[in-house]
């Protein structure tokens, strides 16, 4: 689902070459573009507005003050930290066992991780779920919706415009209860 896989991409380091890239598919008609690559209704139409305004937003500021911005919200507050796990068991022995099991899961799936990052990333976590039908994707997510809730609940806190994402993506786990 190319849905998860932007929302990914919008988490991630916001690097001069995805800026370029976004700017060129999205700069003219943000709306358009995320509608475009929801292709199977992901999002509801005030969600798809959201991450097209969260576009827009992000391609009006300087890419040199974007980046900035997003290291001082997400690398230099561990609050917002994108690694999931570091909200559950912060830097403890624990959870090492936890990243193992989730980097196993995705071998088991055919996931091959970028060596790079933990396997409970954000981004990476999206860019799995791009990967698999999205009941499941739903299910996965719901699974992981509380620590999802605390770092939408602390982004929102610090004003922070990424927390209109994480609550999207926090919804898709939702709707997974909601079904069951």
């Amino acid at each position: 689902m190319k849905i998860f896989r932007l929302l990914s991409a919008l988490l991630d380091y916001p690097n001069d070459e995805f800026l370029a890239a976004l700017r060129e598919m999205a700069a003219n008609d943000a709306r358009a573009f995320v509608i475009g690559l929801d292709e199977e209704n992901v999002l509801s139409a005030d969600e798809a507005g959201q991450v097209a305004e969260f576009i827009t937003a992000m391609l009006a500021v300087e890419p040199l003050e974007l980046q900035g911005n997003y290291v001082q919200c997400f690398d230099l507050t561990a609050e917002h930290s994108l690694h999931l796990t570091h909200h559950l068991f912060g830097e403890e022995k624990t959870r090492g066992p936890a990243l193992i099991d989730l980097g196993e899961f995705y071998r088991d799936y055919g996931l091959k991780v970028d060596e790079k990052e933990l396997p409970d990333y954000l981004p990476v976590m999206l860019e799995f779920v791009s990967t698999i039908e999205l009941d499941e994707a739903r299910v996965f997510l719901a699974d992981v919706a509380k620590v999802l809730k605390v770092l939408a609940d602390n982004l929102e806190k610090s004003g922070s415009d990424h927390a209109k994402l994480v609550r999207i993506i926090e919804k898709q786990g939702s709707l997974a209860r909601l079904a069951a």
